[in-house]
């Protein structure tokens, strides 16, 4: 049973880094549901086993904070923000500013992936209507969308698990993650200015008219920008975290305007379903004890990535092949009880690493996905012409602050 749950966890992790099964159209959450549907039948998994690897309170909170983006989702906030972005000035680099700052303070409060996912579209319209190529945009908004949820503990998916798992403070957090994040979208706007300047041009984008209106409820807005500023003050507080956001996003439910069922189908349940059976087939490795034997053969060569030498260059080729999901629920599951400061570092590097290839991150495939629904092909080549460099400077950054800092050590 052993070698059956090994060559299944190796499949999977396979499925990870190629992103599909070729011949067939099934993605990175297909290729982990049948992995748990092969081990349940197989019989290396009993319901139970699968209860029991679930890790509920990282679930509970990244559903919550799905809802929460939902309400400004629904509302219209996402579009005005597009909007505001494709009407502002004129001048292409300020524009270019304009799209990394509201990307990256956006994504450091609400889900990243649902931020792009509803403005990309939006910025291809208007960028369009003004006669930019909107390709260096959509960079700087998928580099922001990184770069700025590096930020928090909820600005991302494997920031929350993490967050979860080492039990870390939302303030400590921002504190030692914050200043490289907010460098890291100094350098993606660099970046891409920098590296799309030609297509970028040195004159003026013409200012279309944009006549069509934005159907924003003001009202959902503000009642959106309550619920965050409560969920903020609640992560601060005694009271655990999951707790507190799903009855924040429970209140939200309460709606004359809202119906509940539109705010659910705005939830990532594909993401949610892939954390599922991720827990439950790294769950399943664990208990072999080959994980642990893997980490004990580290540990005696000084090897565990609780040093930068190790966890840098280790959250780069996981992140740029696997993903940064799967990286993380992987290594965690397998890595018991590490260092505070290797938390901070695993979050930051690993989600600053998502910014080096297109399938780095979930972020970046959805700004490409939506980009070609409305008409812009943004490809491989196109994203890791700005994404190398600016990863290496951002992750550069990163390393000096956390080694300088004392958050972790060198090697």
């Amino acid at each position: 049973m052993t070698s059956f749950i090994i060559a299944v966890f190796i499949v999977t992790y396979l499925g990870m880094a190629i992103g599909r099964v070729p011949g067939l159209r099934i993605d990175r959450t297909g290729i982990a549901l049948l992995a748990l549907a092969a081990l349940l039948a197989g019989g290396a998994l009993g319901i139970g086993d699968v209860g029991r690897a679930i890790d509920a309170p990282t679930l509970l909170l990244l559903f919550a904070l799905m809802l929460v983006s939902a309400q400004f989702g629904i509302a219209g906030f996402y579009d005005l923000c597009a909007r505001a972005i494709t009407r502002s000035s004129s001048r292409p680099s300020t524009l270019l500013a304009v799209t990394v700052v509201v990307g990256g303070v956006l994504s450091a409060v609400l889900a990243n992936d649902i931020v792009v996912f509803a403005m990309t579209p939006l910025l291809c319209a208007g960028l369009k209507a003004r006669g930019a190529d909107p390709r260096p945009y959509l960079l700087g908004l998928a580099g922001a969308a990184n770069a700025g949820s590096a930020a928090t503990v909820i600005g991302n998916p494997q920031n929350i698990l993490i967050g979860q798992v080492g039990q870390l403070d939302f303030g400590a957090f921002l504190l030692a993650c914050g200043v490289p994040a907010v460098i890291a979208l100094l350098i993606v706007h660099v970046s891409v200015l920098w590296l799309w300047r030609n297509e970028l041009g040195t004159s003026d984008v013409v200012r279309a008219p944009m006549d069509d209106p934005i159907a924003a409820d003001r009202w959902q807005i503000a009642k959106g920008l309550v619920a965050t500023l409560a969920l903020i003050g609640l992560f601060v507080s005694p009271v655990p975290r999951e707790i507190a956001a799903l009855a924040v996003a429970a209140v939200l439910l309460i709606s004359r305007r809202m119906a509940s069922r539109e705010m659910l189908s705005r939830v990532d349940w594909q993401l949610l379903l892939l954390f599922t059976c991720l827990f439950a087939i790294t769950g399943a490795f664990a208990s072999t004890g080959v994980a642990k034997d893997g980490l004990a053969w580290l540990g005696e060569r000084g090897a565990l990535p609780d040093n930068l030498l190790v966890l840098t260059p280790l959250a780069l080729v996981a992140s740029n092949t696997i993903g940064n999901v799967p990286a993380v629920v992987l290594l965690l599951s397998i890595w018991p009880d590490p260092p505070t400061g290797a938390m901070y570092g695993l979050a930051l590097l690993s989600t600053l690493a998502g910014n080096f290839l297109l399938t780095g991150s979930l972020a970046n495939i959805i700004v490409a996905e939506r980009a070609e629904a409305s008409g812009v092909r943004l490809s491989f080549a196109d994203f890791a012409r700005a994404g190398v460099p600016m990863t290496v400077a951002s992750m550069a950054i990163a390393v000096l602050w956390l080694g300088l800092l004392g958050y972790m050590p060198w090697w």
